[in-house]
């Protein structure tokens, strides 16, 4: 996959994609608004607190986005494991088109492998280019599964769906670091608390988080074949085994020989944390013209629990009270 020239020359978007952004743009400032964590004013959108490009970008998905079988979208809340999760799906349909020791991911972040869906969309104003992109078409997106029109999300012959969803405690401690980094200087970082407040009562990018992951986990148990759920903190403890669900799932699981050969472990040590990070292209601090953030921005810490050295006992005891009561009845837990 040649990964320069990565970005594509802006198009003058059609008659049909002029006639959305000219929707959107008249919908934005009749919607309840809230300051964003970090760039962004979020917009209350079909329940959904939504920056002005993620709001483009589904707009532009519902009225002009033609979607195929072999495509396969990565959805996560922001925090939960995305640039892994990307990764891996990279690493597992493009097995058997690059050597290991020469790999794009040693060359390239994820996030430039696997395109981010609506943010591609608001940049170009136009599906025309991710219309143009062979098969299978990996695409990435925050957006709830909500928000995706019916014939993607209704119809088992076109696309799959890959989530993963992970601890809130630990969601919001990372979004929170996450935020400061990105924060404007300008701009005064965000006190924990402030953040607590605004995560607990749903107002971050793409929160709430809890209905953001319940959309997605209703969608796997009604079409299991369409959407897999994964957690987190399953595929650290078994990344074998949840390489070969992943495989399983998007419909090319490892034969016999690549067991042997032990293809799976390779994929798992490729895309670990440490792997990654430690990439020169992953250390890279500054940020390119088309993100206002740089590739070391993507690695933190990874761990699972780091919510202890931040999280006071009564920020735990709330933020254990709102899930508890969110996921009531559900039959889905973090456990």
């Amino acid at each position: 996959m040649e990964t320069s020239n990565f970005f594509p020359s802006v198009e003058i978007p059609n008659e049909g994609c002029q006639k959305t952004l000219k929707n959107c743009n008249e919908l934005l400032p009749t919607l309840p608004q809230s300051k964003a964590w970090w760039f962004d004013q979020l917009f209350q959108y079909q329940g959904f607190w939504i920056p002005s490009f993620g709001i483009r970008g589904s707009m532009l998905i519902n009225d002009h986005f033609k979607p195929r079988p072999t495509d396969i979208i990565v959805a996560t809340f922001p925090k939960c494991g995305t640039t892994w999760l990307r990764a891996l799906v990279f690493s597992i349909i493009n097995r058997n088109s690059f050597d290991f020791s020469d790999h794009p991911l040693h060359k390239a972040n994820p996030q430039e492998l696997v395109l981010f869906f609506e943010g591609y969309l608001h940049r170009y104003g136009s599906t025309s280019f991710v219309d143009g992109l062979p098969s299978p078409r990996l695409l990435s997106t925050h957006l709830p599964y909500s928000l995706f029109p019916t014939r993607m999300t209704d119809d088992t012959s076109v696309c799959r769906f890959v989530y993963i969803c992970r601890d809130p405690k630990d969601v919001f401690v990372s979004k929170w670091h996450f935020a400061n980094k990105l924060r404007p200087k300008e701009l005064p970082p965000l006190s924990l608390e402030e953040a607590f407040d605004l995560f607990c009562k749903g107002v971050s990018e793409y929160g709430p988080f809890w209905d953001h992951v319940l959309g997605y986990w209703e969608a796997s148990v009604e079409s299991p074949k369409k959407v897999l759920f994964l957690k987190y903190e399953d595929v650290k403890k078994e990344p074998l085994g949840c390489v070969r669900k992943l495989a399983e799932f998007l419909g090319v699981p490892f034969t016999p020989e690549e067991e042997n050969n032990e293809t799976v472990a390779e994929i798992v040590k490729l895309c670990s944390f440490e792997s990654l990070s430690n990439q020169n292209v992953n250390k890279s601090q500054t940020s390119s013209g088309e993100r206002p953030i740089g590739n070391s921005d993507f690695f933190r810490k990874g761990e699972v629990g780091d919510w202890v050295n931040h999280l006071s006992p009564e920020m735990v005891e709330k933020l254990n009270q709102i899930t508890e009561q969110k996921l009531q009845g559900t039959g889905f837990n973090f456990d």
